[in-house]
């Protein structure tokens, strides 16, 4: 025992003695070198000097001052004195601008009319009220379903249809990188595809468009009629014009799509271009919130009030199965662009109609 004490005393010793020497060593190769600094800097600065004339010698003192002026914070600065009579003026200035902003703005808004209906409740037969997922999942159950719309104040076309769900996550990280962005432009050319799991191959063939987005494409339909005639739907131009030309193939056709046993969302016609398939295209763009509105279409024909528009859909997207979430489904009728946000997840469809009233 003794013996090992006396061991560990000399090891703390020689631990101590090291310590010490390179603590020794490194403070006395800091002054070298502080010297040696010193030393090249004088004799730099005297080369520079003997270089130097005398124009150029005054710009780099300038320099140097200008250099330490802003190191000390030491440059000239406004400093302005905000007395009472200043602030009062510089609110009632942007007063003057902005009151007629908000005045447009305000009669902007105050101009939209929307017609709001919800039918993913109604549009269930009352035998499926309690277990609407069986219904939804029953492909042998008509999915038809029929609503009245009363349209209060003049409509003037073209005017907007927006579809809306609410409490759906688009943003969720996972979904919005299950897709492949080149292979939306080059089609199945582009072989590296796999952001877009698990909706990659099938039957190992690959799926064109991939991914979880193109895959649960919404799928419900409709169609408008006033006095026993049908309202033309346009559905040109819905999406955006550098998503058309830029980031969808004109070229490339969809492949092996919704063919597997596990159905999502709707089909897309094999001998359409992506590029032409705006429908997917609107859906491609996801949103940022989880409640959001996508444009469906636009009816070209004026609405006057009191009409009576009716709407045929087709109740084919299933938001509900998310647990105890509910998802809302909408369709949004303007001549305007819509001023509202994004809805998105729950299952009511709404049926708006939004329009600058004349």
């Amino acid at each position: 025992m003794e013996m090992r004490f006396m061991l560990l005393v000399r090891f703390s010793k020689g631990l101590c003695f090291i310590a010490l020497s390179v603590l020794f060593l490194y403070r006395n190769s800091r002054a070298a070198w502080k010297d040696y600094s010193i030393f090249s800097g004088v004799v730099e600065h005297h080369s520079l000097d003997s270089e130097m004339t005398d124009a150029s010698r005054e710009g780099h003192t300038q320099r140097e001052t200008a250099f330490y002026l802003f190191t000390q914070q030491r440059l000239p600065a406004c400093k302005p004195v905000l007395t009472p009579a200043w602030v009062i003026t510089i609110f009632l200035f942007t007063g003057f601008i902005f009151i007629p902003v908000g005045l447009v703005t305000l009669r902007a808004s105050r101009s939209v009319v929307e017609i709001v209906e919800r039918y993913d409740a109604e549009c269930v037969p009352e035998p499926f009220s309690i277990d609407k997922v069986s219904y939804i999942q029953d492909d042998s159950i008509p999915k038809n379903c029929t609503l009245f719309l009363k349209v209060n104040k003049y409509m003037k076309a073209p005017i907007h249809i927006y579809y809306q769900l609410d409490n759906y996550y688009q943003n969720h990280r996972r979904y919005v990188k299950s897709k492949s962005d080149q292979q939306l432009l080059h089609g199945q050319k582009y072989q590296s595809t796999s952001s877009c799991q698990p909706v990659e191959f099938n039957n190992d063939q690959p799926i064109v468009p991939c991914g979880l987005i193109a895959w649960s494409l919404f799928n419900d339909t409709f169609s408008f009629i006033r006095e026993r005639a049908k309202l033309k739907v346009n559905r040109k131009n819905i999406a955006w014009k550098s998503d058309r030309e830029h980031k969808f193939g004109k070229n490339v056709y969809p492949f092996n799509f919704q063919n597997g046993t596990l159905i999502g969302g709707g089909k897309l016609n094999p001998r359409i271009p992506l590029s032409d398939q705006e429908d997917l295209i609107v859906w491609m763009r996801t949103s940022a919130l989880p409640s959001f509105r996508k444009l469906y279409g636009r009816i070209e024909e004026d609405l006057d009030a009191d009409d009576v528009v009716v709407v045929h859909l087709m109740n084919n997207y299933n938001t509900y199965s998310f647990g105890g979430l509910m998802g809302t489904r909408v369709i949004y009728l303007g001549t305007g662009k819509a001023f509202q946000g994004d809805d998105v997840w729950r299952s009511r469809y709404i049926i708006r109609t939004s329009k600058t009233s004349e």
